[in-house]
């Protein structure tokens, strides 16, 4: 095996980057065979015997690696290589192991495959590290079976608990506990979700988006997390003959909804990235073909990593929206449904990974994640870092998700340099 040391010379870099490349496809390939059958892609959800099975068998893999294996009482499994300061905090990486329903294979399991061959590397070419490496393949993060998204890191650092999903259950009736309890696990089963022994989280994880791809780049350093923001818009017209109504006489509630839409798509290009604006679900009524409509119920979706900025473009939303409502002679009702602050990523992790670029010569920029992802809940406990690989075409949530084997291991081979920096020279945090 080659040192990471070593990797400035073209022809070791190439070498690792050729290992990483392969185990990766293969590691993946075999965990997207734990998967409901009958359907397209992967569909892993939490608690389900698809699910059980592919935390069993990584359970058996960290043990071949030579790494600890560990479940808590909601089933995050953990592998770890303890550190000659035992009882100094980790350092831990990984994603979680659940799905959409017909995803793609490489959301969320390759953070895990990341991790595992980025430590076993480490391991088997300098022994034992200074500080304990551990590998964590999430129970959950979806939020695609009960409604509860974050349920595994949100357990970790202390933002979900129990009495949060005692009246959940999925469609089939199946309440959260009781699918928790056919697997195994549930309060006290084992050792207590919540951790204070942590000393950094570091996540690798596809862009979910075309950013990447289209700049020609191989890696994303995230700022931050973008804050979210969702509105509701209730615009009330009146309802009447399409035929017999003349168009200065309508109170027409889609067309006044239709210049909202244009003008949030128009500011929102004009002040630029990382804002990013949506509307997602609009409901028009009667809607029929032949009336007016006098309603129209739409929804807002507004991210940005900066939470002042995102609050001042959803108060200019508001104020414009009705401003275009009363100049049609339209009632005019909004709300604010659901509120996320941004979340910053680690500064001192962020330049170790900017080094690391430079130092590995990996073409990479700087970004924010549109996207929710686990480290979002890790920040809250200890210093977090998220890196991305290109995703084809920015597909993601779909059986077409693809990340090429190169780019692949190139995101290997940067984690593997962070983690030997922080678990090897023990530089701390």
């Amino acid at each position: 095996m080659l040192e990471l040391g070593l990797l400035t010379d073209t022809n070791k870099k190439e070498t690792l980057l050729a290992y990483f490349e392969q185990e990766a496809e293969l590691w993946l390939n075999w965990l997207a065979s734990f998967t409901r059958g009958g359907e397209p892609g992967v569909t892993r959800l939490l608690y389900t015997k698809e699910w059980l099975a592919a935390q069993r068998a990584l359970e058996g893999k960290m043990t071949e690696l030579g790494l600890v294996p560990s479940f808590d009482e909601i089933g995050n499994l953990y592998g770890k290589i303890k550190g000659v300061q035992e009882t100094a905090p980790s350092i831990i990486t990984g994603s979680h192991i659940d799905t959409v329903v017909q995803g793609g294979k490489y959301d969320g399991a390759y953070g895990i495959v990341a991790g595992l061959l980025a430590i076993d590397y480490l391991q088997r070419t300098y022994g034992q590290p200074v500080r304990s490496l551990e590998v964590v393949s999430l129970c959950e993060e979806e939020g695609s079976r009960f409604p509860m998204a974050y349920w595994g890191s949100g357990s970790v650092v202390g933002k979900r608990s129990f009495a949060q999903i005692d009246s959940l259950q999925d469609e089939e009736g199946i309440s959260f506990r009781e699918a928790m309890a056919d697997c195994g696990f549930g309060e006290g089963a084992g050792a207590p979700a919540r951790r204070a022994d942590m000393a950094a989280y570091i996540e690798v994880h596809i862009e979910q988006g075309a950013v990447l791809e289209r700049e020609g780049l191989s890696l994303g350093v995230v700022e931050a997390i973008a804050g979210q923001r969702r509105l509701k818009f209730t615009i009330g017209g009146e309802s009447n003959h399409a035929g017999t109504t003349p168009m200065h006489m309508r109170r027409d509630a889609l067309e006044g909804t239709s210049a909202m839409i244009g003008l949030l798509r128009q500011e929102a290009v004009r002040l630029g990235p990382p804002l990013v604006a949506t509307v997602g679900r609009l409901q028009v009524l009667p809607n029929v073909v032949n009336v007016v409509p006098g309603k129209v119920e739409f929804t807002v979706d507004a991210r940005h990593a900066d939470g002042q900025q995102l609050d001042a473009f959803c108060r200019w939303t508001v104020d414009a929206f009705e401003r275009i409502a009363a100049e049609r002679g339209l009632d005019f009702a909004c709300e604010e449904w659901f509120r996320e602050e941004p979340v910053p990523m680690n500064e001192r992790l962020k330049k170790e990974l900017d080094d690391i670029c430079r130092e590995l010569a990996i073409p990479s920029k700087r970004m924010v994640s549109g996207a929710g992802h686990d480290g979002q809940m890790f920040h809250h406990s200890c210093p977090t870092a998220l890196l991305f690989v290109p995703s084809r075409g920015g597909i993601s949530h779909s059986p077409d998700e693809y990340t090429s084997p190169k780019e692949l291991a190139i995101g290997i081979m940067a984690l593997a340099k962070l983690l030997y920096k922080l678990g090897y020279e023990g530089e701390l945090l």
